[in-house]
């Protein structure tokens, strides 16, 4: 491994300690820099110092004014524009839009990066240095790489690098991409004939575009057509949709109306051995030294490890599959170890591994054998495959060893589990996790029991999450200190009514799940549901799919929070839209009391418990 500064550079001054008189690359982020692999800028800058380049951070720069860009001169190959590891948008506003009061990314979760990050930032290095090559990437501009919805203007925006000056936009986990880049400008090469790397997407001129040899692409319908028509948009997503495999996807281009973007097949997956490389690298897990303050993000994964990437558990709210994509790629348990073990060795380790997970953390180890020479297959999911090797001993080995290292009390799984993943015959498993993995709680995912709701989500259905639940409680029997589920529950999802969320409500109450963790759905960019909330249709069938907003939206929200007296007024309103008022009364089922006011002058009481048996 080439040698490694303890942190990234963030000045002149520490330039020169290093011997660089001028950097290679720049990294820009909307982020603070901290020094950990779940932070994007210090991964990558990592992996490209390994390379063999010099790399530079400006962390969170103030857009207002040139300096904060000018800080570390022009690099000699190119800046590295990102958000940070989330949307600014999503970052900046609630599911309602209301803007949020602070930033866990940055130093004292002050808010310190703009709307739309990328392309301010963007903006103002091209100014500075119209000759420099720029590259964007990250969570932001990966997902919004075609035309796409955006929630927060409800209007539908152009690709993100038909707006934006950069040459190159990197999509996905993005190793692959920014060292052959780097590679092949350090070579000679312009950037705007770097047309042909995995993971890539690039624009060309509308002329250029007519004049070459277009078989081979998967051409999208135009933005001026998807803004205009819910059919077009719906059927330029499910075709990108289709594409986004490393192994058998094609090229696809949108035109545009200046430009056509054209998405290159995304890079291939990192291999083990390559993984561990990656996430092997000498990061100190700390925040950069000049920040006087805590950076709220860092505390809850400081000593969490990253075990595996991919999810194929094909959710429709999650735009998973467009960024690390369906094929799970895992770290050997040996290197996982060497994690581990480092990290017991530092000063502020208390012993507790905090989780060892990814998507999701029961994904590790597993494996199907298309997916080394073939990928996924595209005609079905592989969450419903029964060739997938499901098996979870390759996870059980792994926290074996990690109880095992010195100086380690506990390790955990906060990432969650797939429970539809366990099966009766995993028995061993679910306990030894109980036993040593989960705290007081468990966190799972059934987001609704609702089976139309469910089968729109992705979701398996209520008779499953009930078969977990109950092989969970059985495993509670006996125990002094018991464990409990925490269900994850979503509201307003696209394909669920008011009927629909009074079921779960009446489901929540006869099965008192603790209802904490209820998220009202977000429309984010290159989901299939955000797809659906936009033109009301199923994009892969064209079918007509009802769609909360509004009121309506508010009322599904307030009824999973049923015992909240400022709901009162909205539940009684939803129960009445989908005549339950069965459910307003004072008996034990009831979700709320009747209006009616006691004689003490107070609201009348319901009875809370059911009747003896």
């Amino acid at each position: 491994m080439t040698d490694q500064p303890e942190f990234l550079p963030m000045t002149v001054a520490e330039a020169e300690r290093l011997g660089i008189d001028r950097f290679d690359i720049i990294l820009i982020s909307g982020d603070a820099y901290v020094d950990h692999p779940s932070f994007g800028t210090a991964l990558l800058g990592r992996v490209l110092v390994d390379a063999g380049y010099s790399v530079g951070v400006i962390a969170q720069p103030d857009w207002r004014s040139d300096a904060d860009f000018l800080r570390l001169g022009e690099p000699r190959l190119f800046f590295s524009v990102s958000a940070g590891n989330v949307d600014s948008q999503v970052n900046a506003f609630t599911p309602n839009l209301k803007r949020r009061s602070s930033d866990v990314y940055s130093p004292g979760g002050k808010l310190l990066r703009p709307d739309r990050a990328t392309l301010v930032y963007t903006d103002r290095i091209h100014a500075l240095f119209p000759k420099t090559p720029i590259v964007i990437g990250g969570i932001e501009a990966s997902l919004r790489r075609f035309a796409h919805y955006d929630y927060w203007s409800d209007s539908v925006r152009q690709s993100i690098l038909a707006d934006a000056p950069a040459d190159l936009l990197v999509f996905g986990m993005g190793e692959r991409q920014v060292v052959a880049i780097a590679d092949r400008l350090a070579a000679g090469e312009r950037a705007r004939d770097l047309t042909d790397i995995p993971g890539t997407a690039y624009r060309i001129e509308k002329k250029a575009w007519r004049e070459m040899d277009q078989s081979g692409y998967v051409v999208l319908p135009g933005y001026p057509e998807v803004k205009e028509d819910r059919y077009a948009y719906a059927r330029a997503f499910a075709l990108h949709y289709n594409e986004q495999d490393p192994f058998r996807g094609r090229p696809v281009a949108q035109p545009h109306p200046k430009t056509v973007v054209i998405q290159n097949p995304p890079a291939m997956p990192l291999s083990s051995d390559e993984l561990d490389r990656v996430y092997e690298l000498p990061y100190t897990r700390r925040a950069h030294p000049s920040y006087t303050e805590p950076i709220p993000a860092l505390e809850p994964v400081r000593f969490s490890i990253v075990s595996h990437r991919g999810c194929f558990g094909a959710c429709s709210f999650c735009a998973l599959t467009h960024h690390q994509g369906r094929i799970i790629q895992s770290r050997s348990v040996d290197s996982i170890v060497r994690e581990v073990e480092r990290i017991a060795k530092m000063p502020e380790f208390t012993g507790i591994i905090q989780d060892v997970g990814g998507p999701t953390a029961n994904m590790y180890g597993i494996h199907c054998g298309r997916w080394e020479s073939a990928g996924t297959c595209p005609d079905r999911r592989c969450i419903d495959c029964t060739v997938l090797d499901r098996s979870h001993e390759e996870q059980l080995r792994l926290l074996r060893r990690l109880r095992e290292i010195p100086g380690v009390k506990q390790v955990f799984i906060a990432s969650g589990i797939r429970y539809d993943l366990i099966g009766p015959e995993d028995e061993e498993y679910l306990a030894e996790v109980c036993k040593h993995h989960v705290s007081g709680h468990l966190k799972v995912a059934p987001e609704h029991i609702s089976d139309r709701v469910c089968a729109c989500m992705g979701k398996p259905s209520r008779e499953v999450f009930d078969a977990f639940r109950k092989r969970f409680e059985a495993l509670q029997e006996g125990k002094k200190k018991r464990q409990y589920l925490v269900p994850y529950f979503m509201s307003g999802h696209p394909g669920c009514r008011i009927e629909d969320m009074v079921e779960l409500a009446e489901y929540v109450r006869d099965t008192g799940l603790y209802t904490e963790q209820v998220q009202d759905f977000t429309p984010t960019p290159m989901s299939i549901s955000t797809t659906i909330y936009h033109t009301g249709l199923n994009p892969f069938t064209l079918e007509e799919v009802h769609v909360p907003k509004g009121r309506e939206k508010r009322i599904q929200r307030a009824l999973m929070h049923y015992r909240d007296p400022k709901n009162y007024g909205l539940v009684c309103e939803g129960l009445q839209a989908a005549g339950r008022e069965d459910l307003i009364g004072n008996a034990w089922q009831c979700l709320v009391p009747a209006r009616g006011r006691s004689p003490s002058g107070g609201p009348r009481k319901r009875q809370t418990r059911r009747p003896p048996r």
